[in-house]
């Protein structure tokens, strides 16, 4: 790989479609529990599961070889201080929504733990932002070490039934492996991803094959004797499939990932398929801002009584959901006003501010 900062427009395709599968989930387990029941869009929140955040922390790993020596003062700017603004600040948003139905109910100190404890433990859909920053400084620190051995010990971290109930600690140990194998084996996947695009027939069979193999992994409940190795605590209707037993997981998980890179490359040349890439270019403006739509267009469409298929509401909520924050997001580029949601101001760089101030969505240098 070369030091030329150039976007890859496959890299933000695949961006584009695992924001919409992670807002799909959030959106379709959200309305399921209104509903009390599950509609048909669970399936296909299911069948993402093995590769969702895979791909998700893979992709974010790509281009950190082309940074990852810069000097520490930097790299920490750019990489941790980037994170952090934009987790403190849609933290304290979401609780502006959040908190007076707690203040309600438990008092106004309730809050206050909750919004201290939340720098403990990640809140609600802010984890992968409050992730990412240790999976950068853990990668700079660990960058002379033999990939090998950084690689291995992540996988068995994967493979491990890691539960403490700890979301940083089950997080890391489920998704640190994906981050560095981006890292690591960054020529490789754009490798992978030119012969793709050189070889659209046998891409397509070996995108046909996966997505059996992965349905009938998810869909085929793990045998009772190793539900122990399960997470208890897992959501969704075939959540306790093999697809979630150790080893399996992992391998779906890089499977899905290829996956993902085979997809987008194959569509990313397609002229209606702009919109994708777009979102993918701004994935985290989208996840930091679509939970108000995606609990808005839900109490309003249940509400309403108009619609009463779980799948269709589902689906609705979805696409308000990741709507709402593209809308938000070229509002505030139209109007001017508002730019701190999504841009980082001048005093919040610890290196010194860059002639143009930084977009959430986009890659940190």
């Amino acid at each position: 790989m070369t030091n030329t900062r150039t976007r890859v427009d496959w890299v933000d395709t695949a961006k584009g479609i695992c924001i919409i599968f992670v807002v799909m989930m959030h959106s379709t387990l959200g309305v399921g529990n209104a509903m009390d029941g599950e509609g048909f869009m669970h399936t296909v929140v299911s069948f993402a599961r093995p590769f969702r955040m895979p791909d998700f922390f893979l992709i974010s790993g790509l281009f950190l070889g082309l940074v990852i020596d810069r000097p520490w003062l930097r790299y920490l700017d750019r990489k941790v201080v980037h994170f952090v603004y934009f987790y403190v600040l849609w933290l304290t948003i979401q609780f502006v929504f959040k908190s007076p139905a707690t203040a309600l109910e438990e008092g106004v100190g309730a809050v206050v733990r909750d919004y201290l404890w939340a720098y403990i433990q990640p809140f609600g859909t802010l984890w992968f932002v409050y992730l990412l920053p240790l999976f950068f400084i853990l990668t700079r620190l660990m960058k002379n070490l033999p990939v090998w051995l950084v690689l291995g010990g992540a996988a068995v971290l994967e493979i491990l039934p890691v539960h403490t109930g700890w979301l940083v600690i089950d997080e890391f140990c489920a998704r640190f492996v994906y981050f560095y194998a981006g890292y690591a084996l960054a020529s490789r996947i754009f490798d992978f991803a030119e012969w793709a695009s050189a070889n659209r027939g046998k891409t397509l069979a070996l995108l046909a094959v996966w997505a059996l193999v992965n349905a009938l992994f998810v869909f085929t409940p793990a045998p009772a004797s190793l539900q122990y190795l399960l997470d208890a605590d897992a959501i969704g209707r075939y959540s306790q499939g093999i697809a979630a037993l150790p080893l399996v997981s992992l391998a779906l998980g890089v499977a899905g990932a290829m996956a993902i890179v085979l997809v987008s490359t194959l569509v990313t040349s397609l002229p209606w398929t702009g919109w994708l890439t777009w979102l993918g270019l701004h994935s985290i403006v989208i996840y930091l801002a679509f939970f108000v739509p995606m609990a808005v267009s839900r109490v309003v469409l249940i509400k309403s009584g108009l619609i009463s298929d779980i799948g269709v509401v589902s689906l609705l909520v979805t696409m308000a959901a990741v709507a709402g924050p593209a809308i938000l997001y070229l509002l505030i580029q139209w109007t001017g006003y508002g730019r701190f949601l999504f841009e980082r101001p001048d005093w919040a760089y610890l290196d010194r501010p860059p002639a143009k101030a930084q977009l959430a969505g986009t890659a940190a240098e």
